[in-house]
């Protein structure tokens, strides 16, 4: 790979098989450098399979995966994971949680709890840096997860359902927030989801997966509603013209 690179992570031919069991076959997928990709398509088709392949979290059986032109050999500084169920410390305050990636890191504890206040105050926690997790909401301590996932500064950002376990209010609101961390953070975002309203709202591109062996069925990027206010998106002709036309092509799959 030479000259630049527009495409953060590119998925060439990844096959994934647990035992008998084959769950991605030859999967091909580009997620274009600072936009937000969902993976969209019925449960249990490989999306999260697909998500730690590209993680580092597990080996691909076949196939390549290459990070800002790199290949992918395990977990690496270029990459943060939000996982679905926050992973945070219990007995660690917000501040300590959000710092700890850099603290593993080594960085010192006046820069890395600087650079841990920075993205508390950016999710909307300020106030709480001394609270633990089992002291906040739901909602709370996913934000206190994507701030850790911020503060490491990684280029991809990976997010397995991150809204999944709150409320329908709260959900929306993170949605509205993802949007503007899209816009102003400048990362890659790789964002698994079952909701096609909810890929639909957030995502520059949306690749809709197969039942296993998961391919990519079609790749679709809005476009007409990008850029307009977040307000005005759900009400937006092409938005749900294209809710419709991924629910026409995933009902079949639906059991």
């Amino acid at each position: 790979m030479t000259g630049r690179i527009e495409n953060a992570v590119t998925v060439h031919n990844v096959s994934k098989s647990y035992g008998d069991v084959e769950a991605l076959r030859d999967l091909s997928l580009d997620f274009p450098r600072g936009q937000l990709t969902s993976l969209l398509g019925p449960s249990g088709c490989g999306k999260t399979t697909l998500l730690k392949i590209i993680a580092g979290l597990l080996p691909a059986s076949s196939g390549e995966v290459f990070i800002n032109g790199t290949p992918v050999t395990g977990p690496g500084a270029d990459r943060a994971f939000v996982f679905q169920d926050f992973a945070l410390m219990p007995w660690a305050t917000v501040l300590r949680n959000v710092a700890f990636g850099l603290e593993l890191r080594g960085v010192s504890r006046s820069e890395r709890e600087a650079i841990a206040e920075k993205y508390i105050i950016e999710v909307g926690l300020k106030g709480f840096e001394h609270s633990f997790p089992h002291e906040l909401s739901g909602g709370m301590r996913q934000r206190v997860g994507l701030a850790r996932a911020l503060s490491v500064d990684a280029d991809v950002l990976l997010m397995d359902e991150p809204f999944s376990a709150v409320d329908e209010q709260t959900r929306r609101k993170f949605q509205e927030d993802l949007l503007g961390l899209v816009q102003n953070e400048n990362k890659t975002f790789l964002f698994v989801t079952h909701s096609i309203e909810e890929a639909v709202y957030v995502s520059d591109q949306i690749a809709i997966l197969l039942p296993r062996p998961s391919r990519v069925m079609e790749v679709i990027r809005p476009s007409g509603f990008r850029d307009r206010d977040v307000n005005s998106i759900r009400r937006d002709p092409e938005y749900l013209d294209i809710v419709d036309r991924i629910w026409a092509s995933l009902k079949s799959y639906v059991e």
